[in-house]
């Protein structure tokens, strides 16, 4: 299979990299913007690899990248460079035109959600169009597939995620936050659709691991995909955090300026703030985490309470994204994903895989539950 990496010098196409190198039969392309960090790349895999490496240029916000992604001839295509919140899906068209598959790491809430706009094409293609290989909604989704069963009538879920300081941390990702903070946007908080702004509404998350932090709400597409797949919710919540207090009630802060309108766009300001939380980089611990929290109607009776967490150290919170997308391109190499269409990746992968994928790194999952009696 030749699997064309968009983004490969990223933070998370690195990891994407380096999991899909190891795959005989396969032929990577490096792909992104500069050469030379591909070549650089392309010279760290190559000791180990299993696969054939090449590093080739694509700008797909540039001139001519259809051109250029026709002479590339991929089977695949993984798209990492994000922010999601402001493309289109002319890439994932383009794809399934040349008779190719793709899938993205996209968490934008409405790209995700909307995919199916591609459906009939890509079944028409006999190809997969596969967006949100994420840590959501592709794991947070595959937690709650493996639990789900556990319940006679599943009613909340709260989900969250909080990475360690000093986990490298990307623009696209900055902007991609940045993007949602202060801004209201649909939620099903306790039976009812309400209006929620992003970062506010603070909540702490105490780990034994990771000890307090502190999580504010964020718009991912779990928010709609997961209602819609069990219907019995009614709640659905999600939250996101920053190690250090300072960064995290400063952002809180700014929300409020955004909610009042004193700020127009934040995102514009994602490089200074970058630039700002590299400098307290060396602060906090490389440890980061997230949880899924589901509660509903037990199947003998009484109310279920099962709290799904995990563990990511020693700066390996970045495989936990990078993860579906690997397991994704192998199982569609194999044969292993048969059918074609567009659709959130949501019921393709299992919670199993990925634990199994994580042997290797500093990546743990514990499991604790409660029963209260009617």
């Amino acid at each position: 299979m030749r699997v064309l990496l968009i983004g490969a010098a990223g933070q998370f196409g690195q990891r994407i990299a380096a999991g899909l190198a190891r795959e005989p039969g396969f032929s990577l392309i490096l792909a992104g913007r500069t050469l030379a960090s591909l070549q650089r790349l392309r010279g760290e895999l190559a000791a180990t690899a299993a696969a054939t490496l090449d590093a080739q240029t694509i700008d797909v916000d540039g001139a001519q990248w259809v051109e250029r992604l026709r002479a590339l001839a991929p089977d695949l295509v993984i798209h990492t460079a994000g922010p999601f919140q402001t493309r289109d899906y002319e890439l994932a068209r383009a794809c399934v035109a040349l008779g190719a598959h793709y899938i993205d790491l996209a968490d934008a809430r409405e790209f995700v959600t909307g995919i199916g706009a591609l459906d009939a094409e890509a079944r028409a293609a006999g190809r997969w169009v596969i967006t949100g290989a994420s840590s959501v909604p592709a794991l947070s989704s595959a937690v709650v597939d493996a639990f789900a069963p556990r319940f006679a009538r599943l009613q909340r879920l709260e989900s969250a995620i909080s990475p360690g300081n000093r986990t490298d941390r990307g623009l696209a990702t900055t902007r991609a936050i940045l993007g949602y903070v202060g801004r209201p946007y649909r939620a099903l908080i306790d039976g009812q659709w309400r209006a929620v702004h992003g970062w506010q509404s603070q909540q702490i998350w105490h780990s034994a691991e990771l000890g307090k932090r502190w999580v504010g709400r964020c718009e991912v597409p779990d928010l709609d995909l997961l209602p819609a797949r069990w219907p019995t919710l009614a709640h659905c919540d999600f939250r996101a955090g920053l190690e250090l207090r300072r960064m995290h009630y400063g952002l809180w802060l700014t929300s409020w300026a955004v909610r009042f309108k004193l700020i127009r766009n934040l995102a514009a300001w994602a490089s200074p703030l970058l630039a700002i939380s590299r400098y307290w980089q060396g602060l906090g611990s490389d440890r980061g985490g997230m949880r899924v929290l589901l509660e509903g109607a037990a199947l003998d009776g009484g109310c279920l309470r099962i709290d799904w967490q995990l563990v990511a150290g020693h700066g390996d919170g970045p495989q936990v994204p990078a993860t579906a997308a690997v397991l994704l391109a192998r199982k569609i190499a194999r044969g292993e994903l048969p059918g074609a269409g567009a659709t959130p990746c949501i019921g393709l992968l299992s919670l199993a895989e990925f634990v199994a994928a994580w042997s290797g790194f500093d990546i743990r999952t514990s499991v604790s539950e409660s029963l209260t009696p009617r």
